[in-house]
């Protein structure tokens, strides 16, 4: 019960968030057709169904959150009004259906999180409804009467009177919160899975559950069937016995016509005869009325068992495609984490590599800081060297300068001469 509450808690969160988000983003007035929308009313009547009692009915055991609901009225006046507006509303047969067009009255009002807050705030009341371990009766609850608080911001306008509120089926569709975005985190991605297998182990409980409910009920359909043959059977002898004493009757008429001349003690004994079949025809009609009555009893409540196995049967068809979208999701789920996790190891490798070719770059630049170092070193003692033959030839040419200019006159002499 602690995950779960804890689960409901995060997709409320998640819910509430992305909602206001996109809600600001739009800039407009919401509607019923608003899939953030719809998704939030999904994870609240989910939250407000945890730890619901269940409450024993003709049909089996019913879990609705509308009773809770219907505390607010007491607690807040302001909440009057809607709730009344509900119970006019046409269309709506069952709690369910009434409870899901009160939270979209209170979300219209933007009092959600206020008739939250007043609810929880009562747990004497709500241990009527809710087990002690309960999300409305522990913490989480308050935080997500909190949480509600900033849908307050927006807008919200629904038409109600012609939408199908009580077969609506509350899946929760998780790939909103995965898609968008970057990529999700190991740990919101392990918590979002909990979740859906949470929700999908709670459907096929709930399936096994009809179905075991079904069975019962076409144990007591095959028990009337048989009841209500064995009662034809007996009507049809009441029937033939009614008229076999209607026609004992007409016969000790006719019987007491011819023989009216008679003494006056078969007169009596006839009399007597006569009484005595009156009352026993009186006797057969009553019985007969009364197998009658019993026969109708057994046709109603045999027509109600037709009805309540037709609307399991819808029930268990509804539960079979919720169950086979959640498997759905979570398959595509598996995949998601598959591919999550291949990127993360595309990643992990592509940084592995990058690691390694820094640590070659940094080694190559270090080489290279030597060799300039090196080469520094080397262009300061040619420097040094060239500086040191220029000063040489300086002064050789101050030493020998002179003597080199006679001797080059000299030499023009000579060959001025030869």
């Amino acid at each position: 019960m602690a995950n779960e509450r804890m689960n409901l808690m995060n997709m409320a969160k998640l819910s509430i968030k992305g909602l206001i988000e996109s809600a600001l983003n739009l800039g407009r007035t919401l509607d019923s057709d608003y899939a953030p929308l719809q998704q939030f009313f999904v994870v609240m009547e989910h939250c407000l169904k945890h730890g619901l009692k269940a409450k024993k009915t003709f049909l089996g055991q019913n879990k609705s959150f509308w009773g809770p609901l219907e505390l607010v009225e007491k607690l807040v006046p302001e909440a009057a009004e809607i709730t009344a507006s509900v119970k006019d509303l046409p269309g709506l047969r069952t709690p369910v259906g009434r409870g899901r067009a009160w939270l979209r009255l209170a979300l219209m009002q933007k009092k959600l999180s206020e008739y939250m807050k007043a609810l929880i705030n009562r747990k004497d009341l709500m241990s009527e409804f809710y087990e002690p371990n309960a999300l409305m009766m522990e913490e989480e609850g308050a935080i997500i009467s909190g949480l509600l608080v900033g849908l307050n911001v927006i807008d919200a306008n629904f038409c109600m009177k012609g939408e199908d509120l009580d077969s609506q089926v509350g899946v929760i569709d998780f790939s909103m919160y995965l898609k968008e975005g970057p990529i999700a985190k190991s740990s919101e991605e392990d918590v979002q899975i909990t979740a859906i297998l949470d929700q999908k182990n709670y459907v096929e409980e709930l399936n096994r559950q009809l179905s075991a409910t079904v069975n019962n009920l076409q144990t007591k359909v095959d028990a009337l069937e048989k009841s209500n043959t064995k009662l034809t059977e007996e009507l049809a002898v009441a029937n033939n016995r009614i008229i076999t004493m209607q026609e004992e009757m007409e016969r000790m008429k006719d019987d007491s016509t011819l023989f009216s001349k008679g003494n006056k003690h078969d007169r009596t004994a006839d009399g007597q005869t006569l009484s005595e079949v009156r009352k026993h025809l009186k006797e057969e009609t009553q019985l007969r009325q009364d197998i009658e009555k019993e026969l109708e009893v057994q046709i109603g409540m045999r027509q109600e068992m037709e009805m309540a196995m037709k609307m399991l049967d819808k029930d268990v068809c509804e539960k079979q495609d919720a169950l086979a979208a959640l498997r759905q999701q979570l398959d595509d789920l598996r995949a998601l984490k598959h591919e999550l996790s291949f990127k993360l190891q595309s990643s992990d490798l592509a940084v592995k590599q990058k690691t390694e070719l820094n640590s070659r770059l940094e080694e190559k630049t270090n080489q290279m800081a030597a060799t300039i170092k090196q080469l520094e070193q080397r262009l300061r003692v040619v420097e040094r060297d060239r500086l040191e033959a220029e000063n040489a030839n300086r002064l050789f040419k101050q030493e020998f300068g002179d003597k080199i200019e006679s001797l080059q006159m000299e030499v023009d002499q000579l060959r001025k001469q030869w």
